[in-house]
């Protein structure tokens, strides 16, 4: 078993990025907590297709956006929980 790693996506430019980098850490064994935080997700197919996938290999997928949780099944998180997630991890990715 990889690494338990955890992919902070803040920033809505680089959502795609960070998508892409935690089925890239998937794909190698790692343990990955996606974090899209602060902002709705943009959703394209092709966004929609790779978050499958991301589902599909045992990936989470947390925000703090109710309109992600609602729309797109993200699990909801709190700014004050995701420490404690990110406590658990080995590495920290920010996007």
């Amino acid at each position: 078993m990889g690494k338990r790693v955890a992919v902070l996506i803040r920033d809505k430019d680089r959502q795609y990025e960070g998508l892409r980098s935690s089925l890239g850490l998937l794909l190698e064994k790692h343990v990955v907590t996606m974090f899209v935080l602060n902002h709705e997700v943009d959703m394209t197919e092709e966004y929609q297709d790779n978050m499958g996938f991301i589902d599909e290999m045992g990936g989470a997928r947390y925000s703090n956006v109710p309109a992600n949780v609602d729309k797109w099944a993200f699990k909801a998180v709190t700014l004050d929980e995701i420490p404690g997630k990110l406590e658990e991890s080995d590495l920290v990715i920010a996007f």
